[in-house]
């Protein structure tokens, strides 16, 4: 029982350590963090970023995007952060073949096929931002809104 309890600690414990937080880009980017005003710094925390502010801020804020683009232009290059939102939509419940049962009735084998069903779910990704960075600054920001 007790090495259970290690290894469900320990598993926890790796869970907390791979996840992104604000806090913990904000470690990375100290640097970075420490040399905005008290103002842009909530602003950051609070996950809210604004044209013109640079690549760095923006990581910190929202964290490292689910896709990157790039794109020439005939200004130069220009580069744009997606992030998604991933979930799992129910489709409902679908036909996936027999299961074969067998029993023995006195001198004979009878075997019957029953139908068997399972729930399906597609997997779903929505963008729900983009970013676009000219020179190293955020040139524009577009959202989804429902």
């Amino acid at each position: 029982m007790k090495t259970f309890q290690i290894l469900l600690i320990a598993t926890f414990a790796l869970a907390l350590a791979g996840c992104s937080t604000v806090g913990k880009r904000i470690e990375e980017k100290s640097a970075v963090f420490n040399s905005l005003d008290a103002q842009t710094q909530e602003r950051l925390k609070q996950s809210v970023i604004h044209v013109g502010d640079s690549a760095d801020m923006v990581y910190i804020a929202l964290g490292r995007p689910d896709r990157i683009r790039e794109k020439t232009t005939t200004k130069g290059q220009e580069q744009t952060w997606i992030y998604s939102t991933f979930r799992q939509e129910y489709e409902g419940t679908h036909f996936v073949g027999y299961r074969r049962h067998a029993y023995f009735t006195g001198n004979a084998w009878h075997i019957y096929y029953e139908p068997v069903h399972a729930d399906f779910y597609r997997d779903r990704m929505e963008e729900y931002m983009r970013i676009t960075f000219d020179a190293g600054k955020v040139t524009a920001i577009e959202q989804t809104k429902d």
